[in-house]
């Protein structure tokens, strides 16, 4: 019978989530529902060096926010599960509160010959690494020079026992063998091999604050919360030999998950690690929500941007990946149809800033009339307060494909709500000078209000043909000149829709009105 698909996001409450860290949450979320499986969350807050409060729920709200929702390890409030039960099976699902089942399983490779328990301290690892540099070595401890050390391989086994029972510093390191191939198998990047000689003795648990190292909690968690496939960054292809040496240490290896190892997200120069001092100096967010440091600093972020979580999502998912179509656009679901590991690239994948406005543009473009009226409420306030739904649905419907977010809407199409304060100086200057007859352009918008039928067709074939009888016959600037002008008196520079579209709605008298104050303050 075939194992149910389970796979997991484990990150570490340290900082804010990185777009880095939602994309392999997404890819882990996509691969479980494609396959009918579950996806889990679990906190692995091992290092307590660098745990940040507050950065747990930051997780879990930015997941919530991109529409992953776990199917195990968080409850319906949001609160990571500590207590099993029938629907979370495996918790809790903090390795902080799984210490205890860690060091049985430390203590069973030392049993086995797996392991070793070492008592160097950090003084003395810093002076071994201090001598190693002064000869031009690189220090690792592993076979080369483990039985020059002090640890359970070289001391008798009453000053084992004694070390260990005087609270004396010690950890416990695996034992990796000697020139031995060590042959995986990536699901991305297909059959490596690895020679065990350049592997170190990597600590797996810690005396000192009784918690275990990640490489031997994320073993054990996998295997016992029967995790089938570990979708994660490539950071992580390094630790890969030592992974598959413990499961075979520990007898797992005929269930032992299958790996996947996503590239990185590259700058947008395609050069590097993108980073968030990235999106601060190319003012782009890396960060989901909004998070705020301990020195008070907010950083920038995707919701408070303005995007739209399945633009975000539809951007991400693209972003190492791809459907083999032309296809762009995915909801969800689509993306979880078409979702598989062998499109997923080897190679970093470069973050475009421009490209990820696009898809937001999109998105808005795809919002039903009503859906951006409440949407552009939400962000305008008060400035839109006395006008109607059906009036800022027609601004919204005018302006929508100007704009790549809700909030710049309002830059679009204040002038729909209030008359102009000040006029552009490079439009009046270009527009409205002393070579303008400003005679002209009262006298066409007295013209434009007597046009029946009142519509927009009427008035773009009437208002050039009126042009045209007030001109000379050789001026043929005079259109532009004109209607530019008319453009600056009503909208305050020389821009925004259709000037026909823009008289229409916002009404004949509303227009005179506009055009007069504008003569008479440029005067």
């Amino acid at each position: 019978m075939e194992k149910r698909t389970r796979v997991r996001f484990a990150p570490s409450p340290t900082g804010p989530l990185h777009m880095g860290g939602v994309r392999t949450a997404l890819y882990n979320y996509l691969y479980a529902k494609k396959h009918g499986g579950d996806f889990l969350i679990r906190i692995e807050d091992t290092d307590s060096r660098r745990f940040v409060p507050g950065a747990e729920k930051y997780i879990i709200d930015s997941l919530k926010w991109c529409g992953i929702i776990p199917d195990e390890g968080v409850d319906e409030n949001g609160n990571v599960v500590s207590v099993p039960s029938p629907k979370h099976p495996h918790a809790p699902y903090r390795q902080s509160e799984r210490k205890g089942i860690y060091r049985k399983y430390a203590e069973q490779l030392v049993e086995t010959g797996h392991a070793y328990y070492a008592f160097d301290t950090e003084e003395d690892l810093d002076r071994m690494r201090k001598e190693c540099e002064s000869r031009g070595e690189t220090f690792i401890y592993n076979w080369q020079n483990r039985a020059s050390l002090v640890n359970s391989l070289t001391l008798p086994p009453s000053e084992v026992a004694k070390r260990l029972q005087d609270g004396h510093e010690w950890t416990v390191r695996f034992k990796c063998p000697e020139n031995r191939t060590i042959r995986m198998h990536d699901l991305i990047r297909g059959d490596i091999e690895v020679n065990s000689s350049i592997v170190d003795d990597k600590v797996l648990w810690k005396a000192s604050d009784g918690l275990p190292t990640y490489h031997l909690a994320n073993i054990v968690d996998d295997h016992l919360m029967d995790i089938t496939e570990v979708i994660r960054g490539e950071e992580w292809l390094p630790s890969l030999p030592l992974h598959y040496m413990l499961y075979e240490a520990f007898g797992w290896k005929e269930v032992q998950p299958r790996f996947a190892h996503l590239s990185l997200l590259l700058k947008p120069s395609g050069k590097g690690k993108l980073s968030k001092r990235d999106g601060d100096k190319l003012g782009f967010p890396v960060f989901p929500l909004k998070w705020i440091g301990e020195d008070g600093t907010v950083t920038r972020s995707y919701r408070e941007d303005g995007y739209y979580p399945e633009a975000f999502v539809n951007m991400l998912a693209l972003l190492g990946w791809n459907p083999g179509t032309e296809q762009e656009i995915f909801t969800m679901d689509e993306l979880i149809n078409a979702f598989s590991l062998d499109r997923v690239v080897k190679s970093g994948a470069r973050f475009n800033p421009e490209k990820a406005k696009w898809f937001n543009e999109q998105y808005l473009r795809k919002q039903s009339t009503s859906d951006l009226v409440a949407q552009f409420r939400e962000v305008a306030g008060e400035n839109l307060k006395g006008f109607s739904d059906g009036y800022v649905g027609k601004v919204c419907e005018l302006v929508r494909e100007r704009v790549h977010f809700v909030n710049e809407l309002w830059g679009q199409s204040s002038f729909f709500f209030e008359a102009p304060a000040e006029y552009d100086p490079a439009s009046v200057a270009k527009f409205w000078n002393d070579a303008t007859d400003k005679s002209v352009v009262p006298a066409l918008a007295e013209f434009i209000c007597t046009v029946e039928p009142f519509t927009k067709e009427e008035l773009e074939k009437r208002i050039p043909e009126w042009v045209a009888s007030h001109s000379a016959p050789d001026d043929r600037k005079a259109l532009g000149r004109n209607m530019n002008t008319l453009r600056l008196f009503i909208v305050g520079a020389s821009n925004g829709p259709s000037i026909a579209d823009i008289i229409i709605l916002i009404g004949k008298d509303e227009f005179l009105k506009r055009v007069g104050n504008a003569v008479k303050i440029l005067k």
